[in-house]
């Protein structure tokens, strides 16, 4: 089966550190202290204390998320160690990735990591976007599925939004503005229609911002006419809402629904920086650019427009001390977006263009039984059964120059359109029925074990590309076991230890390439084998000085057979295009192409916190993952046939990949290597102080540190490598000792600390240049530029922020 969910989408440690709430959690945590064992955590889809749950979970409170003013959901990555998250700039791929392995959209795999709003599976570009009005994030580490959702083998985070209260009412807001021109308003209103009853939540977020700050040194053109705007600064604006029912008839009957809309607008220019500064012997850019400076060569932006649309709802009956509940979602996508592709802007006062317009359409429901009174005095139980379907349709067109030889003058002949569409005979599904039974042997034994069995059907499918139709995913039903098991014993009230095991599976997937013509070895770097992974656990938990002190440990070791590896940095392969109806050799540069291959895991985790006194507080939770590929066939440039990856600081022409790779088309390497680009080591810090003043007021101080180790990031470019770094935000202030209204003055990356997180190699575009004598025929070219496209981190960004809460908040 070939997973096609991504053609459009593409425990031990805690966090929280809590202090005098803002508003009620849901589920809630005594904000009054730093007791980690008051925390309650919904992991095993109970309410647990944290510090009972035999899983490393980081809990974040709502309260800890308005503290660190965090507006992004993709910021969560700042307060958790070896979590990355990440948006493309197309608008439609978004990921989360944790203990060492790799996950790119692009590649069509499933998720590493599963999102769940309200209890619901959502896509990770849905829920990666604007924090607002949340109660909760937990994030949970290691392989599920026999619990909720879809199997993956790294972790899940599940996101709670604030519920209608059904007794006060309430209303709580945010406003932030700070120098690098963002603004963020953000408000909620709860009131109970019938009190105990009915009651409803509205909420709403409205952040606009400059994006990634990058600008263009291209100059503004006054003669040509360009597909998106030559706007001197970028933009990112998010409008959003969401509306919340709970009505309770009777004490054994719940409904709650909740709908959201987001609308995303994004326009800007890809960052860039000069070759020569990570390779000394490269050619030297006209205009040198430094990854701090901020800008492109660009002559236009890159847009893109998504529209998102959640409806969430869920229902409970209660009765014998049991609960039965059904969950359901809906989730609608669409999205516009124009890429510009003349990335080394090989001619002045012209671009071309990928125009990309995709919808997508998921739906799920869950319906589950589970114990409310222990059975037996001895047990807990669920089981349930899960069904979502998902259909995707992207709609491309790809724009080609094709330019008249140097000896002409060199000027664009014509600018050929190929569309690009896919045609199914059906959706991506998937029905599974899933069990977990607790066993409490005593006051201090705890033995547990679930399963699930998968159908996961794909739909056959079509790649058509202008006039002519290719497969792309033959389709088909896999079926799957997986399982979990795990062992607590707690050897004091407050210090426990425990070991876990536990399986994923994921099908493989089929990777989108454009290419007309794929040789066998391209195919098999394209249509990837299934997934199967196992991993094991052992930790502890404890607290010290009366739950003051917490200390939490845990060691896993995890194996992969199938990895889907995809790579990140593009390729150079021999492709071929239509010109004049005739197929024609080019060089082409993709990151479209991946490997299925093994991979071990190893790592441990880390997190310590105490609580000094009332007033001040500390915590510390750190990660490290060694992950690796251990000889992994995988696709590479290796025009000299040493089956080890080069260094291209040029694109090769159609006659060296020819003489290298002759019908195969692409070359490969096998390698042993990290799985991730991550940095191995990271750790997070997190210090609060507050002083009384009078009786009504106090005044505050923060610290997050985030600390990255040194990292090889993409293992196949030797100039890419980081060194470690660390990245400090402040915030002090003045708020109410009630927790009413708070006002802060914030400072995100004190020290304006800006590092690389990818290097590519010098940006090349290709293009078909017309041969004589004839003129009918054409051969692909390629121009290089002295440019390499980077990713970094923000700069420096310092504001001021205001909140409020008062009700129910």
């Amino acid at each position: 089966m070939r997973n096609l969910r991504a053609a459009v989408l593409l425990g031990g440690s805690t966090l929280a550190l809590a202090t005098p709430a803002l508003a009620d959690e849901q589920p809630s945590a005594k904000a009054d202290s730093l007791d980690d064992a008051t925390i309650i955590v919904t992991a095993r889809r109970r309410e647990e204390r944290l510090q009972d749950v035999p899983a490393v979970v980081n809990a974040l409170a709502g309260e800890t998320i308005s503290k660190l003013n965090l507006q992004d959901s993709k910021q969560l990555q700042d307060l958790v160690p070896g979590l990355q998250l990440r948006t493309e700039s197309n608008g439609i791929g978004a990921s989360g990735q944790i203990r060492g392995i790799q996950f790119d959209v692009n590649s069509s795999a499933s998720p590493s990591v599963a999102f769940f709003l309200n209890d619901a599976p959502i896509s990770a570009n849905a829920i990666l976007q604007q924090l607002f009005d949340i109660g909760q994030v937990e994030v949970l580490r290691g392989p599920q599925g026999t619990l909720r959702g879809n199997s993956v083998p790294s972790g899940s985070i599940t996101y709670t939004a604030r519920k209608a209260d059904l007794q006060d009412i309430g209303v709580a807001g945010s406003a932030s503005v700070s120098d690098r021109h963002h603004y963020n308003l953000n408000a909620a209103f709860g009131i109970p229609l019938i009190k105990d009853v009915l009651a409803v939540r509205f909420a709403g977020v409205y952040d606009k911002s400059r994006g990634n700050l990058v600008r263009s040194i291209a100059p503004v053109s006054t003669t040509a006419t360009f597909a998106t705007s030559q706007d001197a600064n970028p933009s990112s604006e998010t409008l959003s809402g969401r509306v919340s029912v709970t009505f309770r008839p009777t004490d054994w009957l719940k409904l709650e629904g909740m709908y959201q809309t987001q609308d995303v607008d994004n326009w800007g220019y890809d960052q860039y920086a000069s070759f020569s500064l990570y390779s000394p012997g490269a050619p030297a850019s006209a205009v040198t650019i430094r990854p701090q400076d901020f800008l492109s060569i660009q002559e236009s932006t890159r847009t893109s427009r998504a529209k998102f649309q959640t409806y969430n709802w869920r229902a409970e009956l209660r009765g014998a001390g049991q609960v039965l509940i059904y969950q359901g979602s809906k989730n609608n996508f669409t999205n516009k977006s124009v890429a510009n592709q003349d990335v080394a802007n090989f001619r002045s006062n012209f671009d071309f263009y990928q125009f990309n317009g995709t919808t997508s359409k998921d739906n799920s429901h869950e319906i589950r039984l589970q114990n409310e009174e222990r059975v037996l005095g001895m047990f807990d139980y669920i089981v349930g059964y899960f069904h979502t379907d998902q259909a995707t349709d992207i709609d491309l067109v790809q724009q080609t120059p094709v330019m008249l030889p140097s000896f002409l003058g060199g000027g664009l002949a014509s600018l050929a359109s190929t569309t690009i569409t896919r045609t199914r005979d059906g959706k991506l599904k998937e029905n599974s029925v899933f069990g977990n039974l607790t066993a409490y042997i005593g006051d201090k034994l705890q033995v547990s074990g679930g399963a699930r069995h998968m159908t996961i059907t794909s739909p056959r499918t079509l790649l058509n590309i202008g006039a002519n139709s290719v497969p792309f995913d033959a389709g088909g039903v896999d079926k799957a076991w997986i399982y979990t098991g795990s062992v607590r014993y707690k050897i004091s009230p407050d210090f426990m230890v425990y070991a876990n095991t536990g399986t994923s599976f994921r099908a493989g997937p089929s990777i989108f390439n454009g290419a007309i013509v794929k040789s066998p070895r391209q195919l098999s770097f394209l249509n990837l084998g299934n997934e199967k992974s196992t991993s094991y656990e052992i930790g502890f938990k404890s607290g010290w000085l009366d739950n003051r002190l917490i200390l939490n440990v845990t060691a896993y070791h995890q194996k992969f057979d199938g990895f889907p590896y995809k790579i990140s940095n593009g390729i150079y392969f021999q492709d071929f295009n239509f010109v004049n109806n005739a197929l024609v050799p080019a060089v082409t540069n993709s990151a479209q192409f991946g490997a299925a291959v093994p991979v071990t895991v190893k790592g441990i985790e880390a997190e310590l916190s105490y609580r000094a006194s009332d007033r001040f507080n500390i915590g510390l939770v750190t990660s490290y993952v060694d992950g690796k590929i251990k000889n992994g066939v995988i696709p590479c440039d290796d025009l000299n046939g040493d089956g080890v990856p080069d260094t291209l600081t040029s694109a090769p022409t159609v006659a060296q990949l020819q003489a290298a790779y002759g019908s195969n088309n692409i070359g490969q390497c096998t390698v042993t290597q990290r799985s991730a680009y991550q940095a191995p080591f990271s750790a997070t810090a997190q210090a609060e102080y507050r002083m009384p003043v009078g009786s009504k007021l106090e005044l505050f101080g923060r610290g997050l540190f985030t600390y990255y180790g040194a990292s090889q990031v993409d293992p196949t470019v030797k100039y890419d490598d980081v060194g470690a770094y660390g990245l400090l935000n402040l915030f002090g202030g003045l708020r109410a000792s009630d927790g009413s209204w708070e006002l802060n003055v914030f400072a995100r990356n004190v020290f304006n600390t800006i590092r690389n997180s990818r290097l590519t190699s010098p940006q090349a575009t290709s293009f078909q240049e017309l041969q004589p004598p004839t003129f009918r025929t054409a051969a692909g070219r390629t121009f290089t530029s002295t440019y390499s496209q980077v990713f970094t981190n923000l700069p420096r960004e310092v504001g001021i922020n205001l909140r409020f809460a008062f009700g129910s908040r």
